[in-house]
Formats: structure tokens, C-alpha cells, sequence
């Protein structure tokens, strides 16, 4: 079987997806797992900048390294590349409808699916808010990843 492979988004690709990205790999780390984990943006506001500064010190106080990473661009051969392609919420969600080509599909879905018990259908963009926004930010990826993770290996 070959290795499977998630790759997160949200918009610009510099406060949700790479925080889900840098927990989902200190994740796999921790549970002997080994996945292909990577993060993108439906919109090219950021591409090769680093994580949002308030992202990476909110991350880092809680153990996660989000300095290597880089934003990029969600591509459509990110479709065919990844086995689940988790959206942070639904409005990114639908612009990656219209990129995705037909066949890949249901291999979008919206990463709080994944923590059904969390109180939120989706992670919201703290990027315009203060320190909380990033700490639920946390919050929430956290237990999407841990589900995330009990589903992987029990699927």
C-alpha cells in the first residue's frame, strides 16, 4: 500500500492550514505514524511566505514548530496527489469544488467532520481577531487531528 497522504487549506495558507499541518505532523510523529502531510490556500496572497508570526508563537508554546513552512497555492493536481484534501471551512470548501476535477471529489471534505464533539463545523480564521482566535484555532485542530488520526487507523 502506498503512503497516504493530507493535505490541509484554508485561504491565504499562513494561520489555519499550516497550524493543522504542524499539529498533524507532531501527531503522526507521536502515534508511530507515518503520512505525507502538507498544507495550501485556495488564494495566492502568501505564496513562500512563512506562517502568520501570531500563528507560530501560539504553536510553538504548545510544542508545534511552524517555522520551515511555506504557503503555496492549492493546485488541481493536489486533487489527484492527496487521499483527503481537508478544507477549514465551508467557503473554501465550495472555491475548491470548482477547482477539484470531477473523479476527486470525495476526497474534499471539511476537517472539523473529523471532531464532531468540538462545538464548531469549522476552524475559524483568527487572523483579524486577537490571541483567543489563535488558541481556538489550536483547539480545534487539535481534536480534528486526533480524530483524524482514530479514523486512519481504524479505516
Amino acid at each position: 500500500m502506498s503512503r497516504r497522504r493530507i493535505l490541509f487549506f484554508c485561504m491565504g495558507n499562513i494561520c489555519r492550514s499550516p497550524t493543522a499541518e504542524g499539529v498533524m505532523r507532531a501527531k503522526l510523529a507521536a502515534a508511530g505514524l507515518d503520512l505525507e502531510v502538507d498544507s495550501a490556500g485556495t488564494h495566492g496572497y502568501h505564496v513562500g511566505a512563512p506562517p502568520d508570526e501570531r500563528s507560530q508563537a501560539h504553536a510553538l508554546r504548545r510544542g508545534y514548530d511552524l517555522s520551515p513552512l511555506r504557503a503555496r497555492q492549492l493546485v488541481a493536481e493536489d486533487f489527484e496527489r492527496f487521499d483527503l484534501v481537508l478544507a477549514m471551512d465551508e467557503a473554501n470548501l465550495a472555491h475548491a469544488r470548482g477547482l477539484c476535477p470531477p473523479q476527486w471529489r470525495e476526497r474534499l471534505q471539511l476537517l472539523m467532520d473529523y471532531a464532531p464533539h468540538a462545538g464548531s463545523p469549522h476552524v475559524p480564521d483568527p487572523y483579524y481577531g486577537g490571541a483567543a482566535g489563535f488558541d481556538r484555532v489550536l483547539d480545534l485542530v487539535e481534536a480534528a487531528c486526533d480524530g483524524l488520526i482514530a479514523s486512519l487507523r481504524h479505516g
